[in-house]
């Protein structure tokens, strides 16, 4: 199956290409750093270890990184490296805004969740209950499903966009139901509940349930429920027929077949819709997953659901109801998800002690060696205290 381009764990074997000389060259033309708030006196003397992740990553090939630090106190560090766009050279904006992928999955299952605290869902429904009939067909059947399954990816149903190419994803506007036929064109994966295997599939389903429930569109709940409330001011659910990115960014980019990088900045996210449409900033993300720990988001009962994970594979993280936990090397864990979309790739998470930190680069890595060097900067990051 064709690996997915606003996935959140990747599962690619796919075998990288190289990154053109000149490209290369001209992304590791420009690394910086700087701090809103200033290091002490000691860190200033050591090399940072998170700037000098950022680099290796440029160095292999990103044309940009930017990375977020913040810590229980609030004060936050922010990075880059590489170029804001290959042709003219430009800087990284600091803390820019990017697509962020797969991350919309965990403001999505918020919204479910917090809709199961107020008795309109319930985890255990099917998803007939919500809606009758939308899945049938060569072993998919939404009355075997429940809202639990797709929250966790353990409902079997097949991957959409396995039939959509990236040009498609970039120019073409898909309406959430014609991601839904596009997946039932495929065989069930596996009864309901017996397997793990990630779905996009399965967040558009929660996106229609949660629309179907509240009578409003999902990016409207999104938005009053999440967004307005945390004060996320620079994320946002683009509008249909929005293909831009309202804030300083660092343009994306994606690695062709011969080598050559392409830009993708500019692309219609609607084959997103509930599993990765949505934008944000660094910031914006660590602040999200450290109030969702904080339980700023939900209540105690559905928090705790949200956190009752499966193993994801032989991989070591674990994935609850749109929250994904990973081992540290410092021991302990961070919460969060992570999000693919052709330009850019976002990596990060919180920790119970509220550290937080994200990274962003603008290309997506083109094999699981790379994405889990982006990891590691993570964990870099969340392990220097």
């Amino acid at each position: 199956m064709r690996e997915q381009t606003w996935h959140g764990p990747r599962a690619s074997t796919t075998r990288r290409r190289g990154v053109p000389a000149a490209a290369a060259a001209a992304a590791a033309a420009i690394m910086t750093t700087g701090a809103l708030a200033p290091p002490t006196a000691s860190a200033a003397a050591r090399p940072d270890t998170v700037q000098q992740g950022l680099n290796a990553l440029v160095r292999e090939g990103r044309p940009a990184a930017l990375a977020t630090v913040q810590g229980p106190d609030g004060r936050t560090r922010t990075y880059t490296a590489g170029v804001g766009d290959l042709t003219t050279g430009a800087k990284v904006p600091r803390d820019g805004q990017v697509r962020m992928g797969s991350n919309t999955k965990t403001f999505v299952a918020v919204v479910v969740l917090q809709l199961v605290g107020e008795g309109k869902i319930a985890l255990d429904a099917s998803v007939d209950t919500y809606l009758p009939g939308l899945v049938r067909g060569k072993g998919n059947d939404g009355r075997r499903i429940t809202v639990r399954q797709l929250l966790q990816h353990t409902s079997g149903l097949p991957e959409y966009g396995a039939h959509i190419s990236d040009d498609e994803i970039a120019h073409r506007y898909f309406e959430p139901r014609d991601l839904v036929d596009i997946a039932l064109t495929d065989k069930a994966e596996f009864r309901p509940g017996t397997k793990w295997s990630y779905s996009n599939t399965n967040y558009v389903l929660a996106g229609l349930i949660a629309q179907k429930v509240t009578g409003r569109p999902l990016a409207e709940e999104i938005d009053r429920r999440v967004v307005q409330h945390l004060g996320l001011r620079h994320t946002y659910f683009p509008a249909p027929g929005d293909r831009t990115i309202r804030e300083p960014h660092p343009k994306g980019y994606r690695v062709m077949p011969t080598g050559e990088l392409r830009e993708y900045t500019e692309i219609d996210p609607s084959a997103g819709w509930a599993a990765g449409q949505m934008i944000s900033t660094n910031s914006d993300l660590n602040r999200f997953f450290t109030a969702l720990l904080d339980g700023d988001l939900l209540p105690p009962a559905q928090l705790a659901q949200m956190r009752t994970t499966v193993p994801v594979g032989d991989t070591g993280a674990h994935y609850g109801l749109g929250l994904m936990s990973r081992r540290l090397s410092c021991g302990g864990v961070y919460w969060g998800h992570g999000g693919d979309i052709v330009g850019y790739e976002t990596r990060g998470g919180a920790t119970d002690d509220r550290y937080a930190a994200n990274i962003a680069v603008t290309s997506i890595p083109a094999d699981i060696s790379a994405t889990r060097r982006v990891e590691t900067v993570v964990d870099t990051a969340l392990c220097r205290r």
